[in-house]
């Protein structure tokens, strides 16, 4: 990863390093990528698919891991590794702004991640 670091959002005085999304979500196991695919929908994985629209359409950049298709991010996440390594699968859904771990066990809201963007 590069040190240099980039202000994407004029409006913000707080800067990303580049190559780093803003948010990183490290969900637990599901049948696909958004849990929107069984036969009846969850409301929290409908309020989160939502909440990351929203990310996106302000500028930020998402990413969303799965243990079985992206088992690379957990295991390069320190922080992450060690919250699943003590509370197993009762860690997940970890939820990371700007590589600093805001959320665990449970998805927050939309108005939470916007304020830890802002650094608040």
């Amino acid at each position: 990863m590069s040190d240099k670091i980039e202000n994407t959002r004029p409006d913000f005085e707080v800067a990303r390093v580049i190559g780093q999304p803003d948010v990183e979500i490290f969900d637990p196991p599901m049948c696909c990528p958004t849990g929107l695919c069984g036969p009846s929908l969850d409301q929290t994985l409908l309020d989160v698919g939502e909440m990351i629209a929203g990310l996106q359409r302000g500028g930020y950049v998402v990413e969303r891991y799965q243990m079985a298709s992206h088992p690379q991010a957990f295991l390069n996440n320190t922080d992450v590794m060690r919250l699943v390594r003590e509370k197993q699968m009762a860690a997940l859904p970890i939820v990371l702004v700007r590589g600093r771990i805001v959320a665990e066990g449970v998805y927050p809201k939309l108005y939470e991640v916007e304020a830890a963007l802002k650094g608040n």
